[in-house]
Parts: C-alpha cells; structure tokens; sequence
C-alpha cells in the first residue's frame, strides 16, 4: 500500500480557516461533550485527503450518526492513529518537542484520562501554538492550558489503498 505526504500546510490552513466558525459539512458537537476532536479529525483530514471506513475500528465521517468513535473521541483518535496500518493516516506517539505543524497534542489528567485534542499550528520562540474548538483558539500557547500530561502525535503520513 503506498504511503503518501501528509499536507501539513493544508492542516494548518483548515484549522486557521475554522478555528472560530463551524464548517457546515460537520456536526458540531460543542453541547455533547465537546467538538475539540471532531476539529482536530477534519484538520487532520483536510491535511490527509483519505478516511478508513473499516466499521467500528476505522476513521471516518459521513454524518453526526455515521461515523466512528476515533473521530471525535480522544482515546479513541489516538489508538486509531498509532495502531492503523489500513487507509487513512498513521502516526506515532511522540515529546512535544519533537510535533510539527499539523501534529496533535493531547492534554490530559494526572490520572491519564486524557480529555482535549489541540491541533499544532505553529511555534513562537519554542512555544507550541495551538487551534481548538469547544474553547476556539487559533495560535494559543499550548502553556496557557491547564494540564497534568500531555503525549504528542506525529503524524508520519497516510495511506491509501
């Protein structure tokens, strides 16, 4: 199966774009539970270009009611992105010091419930910068959170069948 770029660019350029609006090709799932992930999966898509529709375990969005867990779940996100080896984008756990734009970042308690899926979209002097929605930001300090751990996903690239 080939192995394709992954478009950091156009990640980051669709997180710019929709970090303080809703694109209405989405659900926007701010009053269940939050929309964070449901924004990190389209920018992710939008650098990607190709989802897994394997039902349950796959990454895909065709509506609010047909779509899998790993899109707008946290744990679910990252189990899917470092265990596919199917369609869609793969990616490795990673220090936060290693992310590009594009990259994920994952915020969590002391417990390990992790709860909140920033996208990366830049650095300023070493800082992070981060896009989100349920709190929108775009370019926001990653230290301005409030947070325990946090794991960074590199994404390494995407294949397609």
């Amino acid at each position: 199966m080939p192995i394709l770029s992954y478009r950091r660019t156009a990640a980051v350029r669709y997180a710019q774009k929709w970090a303080f609006r809703r694109n209405p090709a989405y659900y926007d799932f701010s009053g269940l539970g939050g929309d964070c992930t449901n924004f990190a999966s389209q920018c992710l898509f939008a650098g990607a270009g190709v989802m897994n529709f394997t039902p349950v375990y796959g990454w895909f969005y065709r509506s609010a009611n047909d779509r899998t867990a790993s899109w707008t779940g946290v744990e679910y996100l990252f189990q899917f992105l470092t265990a596919n080896e199917g369609d869609g984008p793969f990616a490795e756990q990673t220090e936060l010091s290693a992310l590009e734009p594009g990259d994920l970042v994952q915020l969590g308690r002391e417990t390990g419930d992790f709860y909140h899926t920033p996208v990366v979209v830049g650095f300023n002097r070493g800082e992070i910068l981060v896009a989100a929605h349920s709190y929108d930001a775009f370019a926001r300090p990653l230290s301005s959170y409030s947070f325990a751990v946090a794991r960074g996903i590199h994404i390494l690239g995407v294949r397609k069948s």
